[in-house]
């Protein structure tokens, strides 16, 4: 019985891995190269957390067990005094913020539909080759969103606004009253102004997910008798659903911080009170009435709600995706 020794193999040579030390001192100094490597390289993300995130997420959560107070019936000196969660009762039995909460709910509930579905639909329609001219397609659907957030909704107040809208004197010759600012039609007029702002840019990332999808498996869908619907359903839009997910989330987290819209519009329109969402009442209680703890804790509770609403979308969406791909 004859045995064959398998080739050597140069310890260089690609496909292969280098050996560890032997020397345990030289293990432990390819160890620390690996992990100061690694932290030069994480070192801008953890500067940038640390900055803009927890070190305001932890001054207002300090600013929120605080008060200034005066004692002797207000004339004496200013101090500032330990008040526990005061702030937080306040904000929470405060009918104008549940208020606003629930007006955020039905924002998002209207918004983010309209906006995921509406991406999704026209950047299938780019991928499947229906829209000629597809670059100029989608510059003009970008363009909205480079339009500052603030310009847009004064764009938008001067089309909203009765007596100086051409659209609303449009609609007065053919008869129609259509009062945009209305009890009932707020929010309408919010979602329409960042649905146009927003509706492109997630547009062109749901078509650049499309792009990465193989042409081969588009190719199979259809040699089986898939029509263009059915591949567009049931190939193309399983294979984005990261995107389609992020998209929704970052959505979410910035429908709860709604803000500037609802302050421009809150100059046409009584139905848009200076507390008629989360952050205009955390604006309104710090630069208006001064109660910096109130504000801090309305931002706090705001905070809460918005990563208990993403972790809940993330799990959702992971749960379904999931059960689909165990059937």
């Amino acid at each position: 019985m004859t045995t064959t020794t398998p080739p050597r193999v140069p310890a260089g040579a690609p496909g292969t891995t280098a050996p560890a030390p032997a020397n345990p001192r030289a293990r432990r100094a390819a160890r620390r190269r690996r992990l100061t490597a690694c932290g030069v390289l994480m070192t801008p993300f953890f500067a940038l957390l640390v900055t803009v995130f927890l070190i305001p997420v932890g001054t207002a959560v300090r600013l929120s067990f605080y008060s200034d107070d005066q004692p002797g019936l207000g004339f004496g000196p200013e101090r500032t005094v330990f008040v526990g969660l005061r702030s937080y009762a306040a904000v929470l039995t405060d009918p104008t913020f549940l208020g606003g909460l629930g007006t955020v709910a039905l924002y998002c509930l209207v918004y983010i539909p309209l906006l995921v579905l509406g991406a999704l639909a026209l950047a299938l329609l780019l991928d499947s080759g229906a829209v000629r001219l597809r670059a100029f397609a989608q510059l003009g659907l970008f363009l909205p969103h480079a339009v500052p957030g603030i310009i847009a909704a004064l764009i938008w107040l001067y089309l909203y606004t009765p007596g100086i809208s051409p659209v609303i004197e449009l609609f007065a010759k053919a008869d129609l009253t259509i009062d945009f600012l209305g009890i009932h039609t707020v929010i309408p007029s919010i979602v329409n102004i960042a649905l146009w702002s927003n509706l492109g840019y997630n547009t062109v990332v749901f078509y650049a997910a499309l792009q990465a999808v193989p042409r081969e498996v588009i190719e199979a869908s259809v040699v089986d008798g898939a029509g263009p619907v059915r591949t567009a359903l049931q190939v193309k839009t399983p294979l984005v659903r990261a995107s389609i997910v992020m998209v929704a989330i970052f959505t979410l987290i910035w429908a709860l911080q709604l803000f500037t819209e609802p302050m421009l519009l809150s100059q046409s329109s009584p139905m848009i009170s200076s507390r008629f969402s989360p952050s205009m009442y955390i604006y309104d209680a710090a630069f208006t009435r001064n109660n910096y703890s109130l504000a801090a804790a309305a931002s706090v509770v705001l905070l809460v709600c918005t990563i208990a609403l993403s972790y809940g979308v993330t799990r959702f969406t992971s749960r379904a995706g999931n059960a689909e791909e165990a059937r």
